[in-house]
């Protein structure tokens, strides 16, 4: 049987839980590309996982107004939530701040020709987009996020 090394090192992390309220310790999710690649559909992989990027105005979350927290689509990690959500007009989920910078992991991204600032979800190192300093307040930051990274959750009333 073959044996393949995870991408990353397991560790404890603190994140926070958006629907409790409350920060909690977890350990970090560390698959292969083939685990991943069984979990994700071809996009998710594909944007989650290969640092993609999905076409403007083609993600399942762009334009979604629903009351709920998003998560990651790998690991589950809550991500953001509804109330900082608004309409950038990129044609990409934006919203001007995580529900905590314990979920979130940033690196400078310099691909393209162009200095970025890419997005990541600390517990698995999935790619989820980029962060640029043109957002509303009262952060000025819109965190411009591929919806193939995404899953929500609703709010129940």
């Amino acid at each position: 049987m073959e044996h393949h090394k995870s991408p990353r090192e397991e560790r404890d992390i603190k994140i926070f839980d958006a629907l409790t309220g409350n920060s909690k310790a977890v350990k970090t999710v560390n698959k292969t590309g083939e685990e991943w690649v069984e979990q994700l559909d071809e996009e998710q992989y594909r944007v989650a996982r290969k640092k993609g990027t999905e076409r403007a105005f083609t993600g399942k979350y762009w334009d979604c107004k629903t009351d709920g927290v998003y998560s990651c689509v790998c690991c589950g990690t809550h991500l953001f939530q509804s109330q900082t959500k608004f309409d950038s007009g990129t044609g990409w989920p934006s919203f001007w701040e995580p529900v905590s910078e314990d979920n979130i992991d940033t690196e400078d991204d310099n691909s393209y020709f162009v200095h970025r600032t890419e997005v990541l979800c600390r517990r698995c190192g999935a790619h989820l987009g980029h962060v640029f300093e043109d957002g509303p307040p009262p952060t000025g930051l819109r965190y411009c996020i591929n919806s193939a990274s995404l899953d929500f959750i609703e709010k129940k009333t």
